[in-house]
């Protein structure tokens, strides 16, 4: 495919995103209620916005450095590390802390301490396993089964009435994203999107392997560090803000490249962000008008992500 086409294909995911925010924003509009629904879904289009680029970016840059279209940030066990956040604030505190109750403080603490967490296990075990990025997911699985397991231990023995007000908190949900919370998200958004888009070229060298990036001049340990601190940022604020989502972006990281075919990140980060919002704009419509709010998008996300990536081993396997 040629670069002429690729920008095209990029105009036409432009313009299917915006049409389809648009349907959304206009469709089943009630005229006695126009004042309440147009706020509620500009809220929503804007947190899938944000969490679709969040994600979108993040996987990417996370499959460049450790070369494998398989893998994503949540394997390092940022999910397991968030309901543990999640499960003792219930456990030590009660469902009814200020903690759990103000989304403001409860976003700003699973913020903080998740990214303590993925600067802890990304940069600094980075030096410690001498830069090798395959023990470094090693023990990124090890520590996420350990707080998962921690975190359902304690699940086991919170009051059930308690365990019904976390159970919301374990899925990905734009039904009560707080508004306070998009501007303070969409600026930290911004300034790291500023910073991934004027190293596009380093990016692509990366994509190489260490070798190939060292002799090209790329400085490759403090190159992986700085992106793993964005990768950190990124997926931590987007989890805090709606929750877990698990296998969004591994789909739409594979679809970008089936469709264009390249591995220049000019392309790959602005298509997959496109891709990740049509796709949460399609899960949210079925949600909110197919089941009326009665299931989660991360369960739909995460039903066609997971079957996807059963047929992405299925398909490696018979290589």
């Amino acid at each position: 495919m040629t670069d002429k086409r690729r920008n095209r294909l990029l105009i036409i995911l432009t313009v299917a995103a915006i049409g389809l925010i648009a349907f959304y924003m206009l469709y089943q509009l009630n005229p006695d209620i126009l004042f309440y629904q147009l706020p509620s879904r500009t809220k929503r289009v804007v947190a899938i916005v944000i969490v679709a680029v969040a994600i979108a970016v993040s996987t990417v840059i996370f499959q460049t450095i450790v070369n494998n279209r398989i893998l994503t940030p949540s394997i390092m066990g940022l999910d397991s590390v968030y309901m543990f956040i999640q499960t003792s604030i219930i456990f030590f505190a009660g469902a009814t802390s200020t903690l759990l109750l103000d989304n403001r403080i409860n976003y700003f603490v699973s913020v903080i301490l998740l990214v303590i967490f993925t600067v802890l296990v990304f940069k600094y075990l980075f030096k410690f396993t001498g830069n090798n990025v395959f023990l470094l997911l090693l023990i990124g699985i090890i520590l996420g089964t350990f707080f998962g397991n921690l975190a359902s231990f304690m699940q086991l023995l919170i009051d059930p009435q308690d365990f019904m007000v976390l159970q919301s908190r374990m899925f990905g949900s734009f039904s009560s994203v707080n508004e306070q919370l998009l501007l303070f998200t969409s600026i930290i958004i911004i300034i790291l999107l500023i910073i991934v888009f004027k190293d596009f070229g380093s990016l692509d060298v990366l994509a190489l392997g260490r070798e190939h990036a060292v002799n090209l001049g790329v400085n490759y340990d403090r190159k992986v560090s700085q992106l793993l601190i964005i990768i950190a940022i990124l997926v931590s604020i987007s989890t805090a803000l709606v929750g877990p989502i698990m296998f969004l972006g591994l789909l739409v990281v594979n679809i970008a490249h089936e469709i264009f075919e390249t591995f220049r990140h000019r392309y790959m980060i602005i298509g997959t962000m496109l891709f990740s919002t049509i796709a949460l704009l399609l899960g949210q419509m079925v949600v909110q008008f197919v089941f009326n709010n009665n299931i989660e998008l991360s369960i739909i996300i995460n039903l066609v992500g997971g079957l996807y990536f059963i047929y992405l081993v299925l398909k490696r396997s018979q290589k």
